[in-house]
């Protein structure tokens, strides 16, 4: 079954290298957005399956757009997976208390990222 991923990340190279590896490896749909504000319109109007969600881009950073999507009806639904390169416990407990699916870190290994993500939403 083909899957529809939005990934919202600021950084060219991370979205580029993630498309990729989701379009290749499990043969995704790969939506982007280089912006919170994009990924919030791109969401509501794409609905995916699921969004990777980076937590330190200006403007909008990932939490403040991880509740933004949860107000919104079209988009509270989905399930989110946060990219971080903040690896300190500290950190990655108040990121999963958002309520988000799972915390990825940055740098990702772009040869299991999907089977990462499949483990982390059930879809094996």
């Amino acid at each position: 079954m083909s899957r529809k991923i939005l990934i919202i990340d600021d950084e060219d190279d991370i979205r580029e290298v993630a498309a990729l590896s989701l379009e290749t490896v499990a043969g995704w749909e790969v939506l982007v957005a280089n912006s919170g504000a994009v990924g919030l319109e791109r969401a509501r109007i794409e609905k995916p399956d699921a969004i990777l969600l980076d937590v330190m881009m200006p403007g909008m950073d990932g939490p403040t757009t991880f509740r933004e999507l949860q107000k919104v009806p079209a988009t509270s639904a989905i399930p989110v997976i946060l990219l971080t390169a903040k690896v300190q416990s500290a950190d990655q407990r108040r990121f999963a208390d958002l309520g988000v699916r799972a915390v990825l870190t940055k740098p990702f290994d772009p040869l299991t990222l999907a089977s990462q993500m499949e483990k982390i939403l059930g879809w094996r």
